[in-house]
């Protein structure tokens, strides 16, 4: 996890498409980047946004130019990588991710795939182990103390279980969706989209 901590150079500028996307997270950039002003207002501190719709849309490059406008660290994962583990070490990986995210603050923590870990609990055997991280995770998002100085804060995204017309969880655990402050849909790129960023891969290869 330490050896992918990066401030990344990425602005919204270099995202193609995701407008609205990029207007909505813009409120959390400047939260990072000012946080001291929305504490004076005794505004509540924001914990995490989540990032959903069609794969393929960039969610990741959102994620990484959201950290690289508010100039804070960036530490990307993978919820599927938490599964990949003998039962305890997936539980001990979250654990360190958040401990790393407050060691490097004020910075980003990026969960890709967070289905993989966040589906409705069921109380079946069969999913006692994804169950297991979800508390884990859960728990971790529950725990961290805000630090106006060093603030810490979730981005998570997933392809599945959402509603783009309502934001309405669909299979995403509820106690996970209430941790997220905002649920924004990123869409597939428009036509005109797709042709600026046809020429801008263009440009790289002239």
């Amino acid at each position: 996890i330490l050896s992918d901590s990066e401030r990344p150079t990425d602005r919204f500028d270099d995202v193609i498409g995701a407008e609205n996307a990029k207007s909505e997270l813009m409120y959390f950039v400047d939260y990072l980047k000012n946080p001291k002003k929305y504490m004076a207002r005794s505004v509540k501190p924001p914990r995490g946004i989540l990032l959903y719709g069609p794969p393929g849309t960039g969610k990741t490059m959102l994620a990484r130019a959201m950290a690289g406008e508010s100039d804070v660290t960036f530490i990307p994962s993978t919820a599927t990588a938490f599964l990949n583990r003998f039962v305890g070490e997936g539980e001990k990986q979250i654990r360190q991710l958040f401990s790393v995210a407050k060691r490097f603050a004020p910075s980003i923590i990026f969960i890709d795939e967070i289905d993989a870990v966040g589906k409705t609990r069921t109380g079946s055997t069969s999913t006692h182990h994804t169950e297991t991280l979800l508390n884990a995770l859960l728990t971790e998002m529950d725990g961290f103390v805000f630090d106006q100085a060093k603030p810490v804060f979730v981005v998570a995204a997933t392809n599945y279980g959402l509603d783009s017309s309502t934001g309405i969880g669909d299979g995403i655990d509820p106690a996970l969706l209430r941790r997220f402050d905002n649920r924004i849909y990123d869409d597939l790129p428009n036509e005109e989209e797709r042709e600026k960023y046809l020429a801008m891969l263009f440009s790289k290869v002239e």
